[in-house]
């Protein structure tokens, strides 16, 4: 009989985590701050994929969101059941670098987002971070259906070199010169500019000009390295 309770003791210590602040964690427990953290992520990466609005959508990197999350709640809840093993994780990530350069801003806004997510969900604070995603999930949709009176553009206009072409780049307003390349007779130069939706009748009229040989807008997402 004796035996028979110690085993059934053994058997519920297994199946619980009692940890130094008095909260007890079952596999249940840590199963719905999983899955909540799965569920949650998952809003995260249908958001990313609607609002995406840069050249080349990196799919990795949009899963990664899911994990990232998911793995930081098992982190959350492994530091929070023994304060001496939460300082020892602490100098281990200490020793963590990641060299993988983030070019879109808005791609470190989601992996924060999706970190929040993990570390809220892991401390248990389920209304914060359900709460925090549809909120933030609402901004991002608002954002990307705003929409400027203006686009950034390239222009690369080819000309003879005695043609007065600044003049003529006074019907794009501002404007500012990235390039210029003089080969023989032949000029050709790079602007960054902003127009509307009249951009073709603008390169139309530049186009038409006699010692113009060529000009052509390339729209862009705003960045460019020159």
């Amino acid at each position: 009989m004796e035996n028979k309770q110690n085993i059934l003791g053994n058997i519920e210590n297994f199946l619980s985590i009692n940890n130094e602040f008095g909260r007890l964690l079952t596999y249940g427990d840590i199963f719905i701050i999983l899955t909540s953290s799965l569920v949650l992520s998952l809003i995260i990466f249908y958001t990313y994929k609607l609002t995406y609005r840069g050249i080349l959508y990196t799919e990795n990197f949009n899963r990664s969101l899911v994990l990232v999350s998911v793995v930081t709640s098992i982190v959350i809840l492994t530091i929070s059941s023994n304060i001496v093993l939460s300082l020892g994780m602490v100098g281990a990530l200490s020793i963590v670098r990641f060299r993988t350069a983030i070019k879109d801003p808005m791609d470190i806004v989601f992996m924060f987002w999706a970190i929040a997510v993990g570390i809220s969900n892991g401390a248990g604070f389920f209304k914060i971070s359900i709460a925090g995603t549809i909120f933030i999930a609402a901004i991002f949709v608002v954002f990307a259906n705003i929409k400027g009176s203006s686009n950034p553009y390239l222009v690369v206009i080819k000309f003879h070199k005695n043609f007065d072409i600044y003049s003529s780049l006074n019907s794009f307003g501002n404007y500012r010169i990235k390039s210029k390349i003089i080969s023989g007779e032949e000029v050709e130069m790079t602007i960054e500019t902003r127009m509307n939706d009249k951009v073709a009748e603008e390169i139309n009229n530049i186009s038409s000009m006699k010692e113009v040989y060529h000009c052509t807008a390339i729209s862009y997402n705003g960045d460019y390295i020159s």
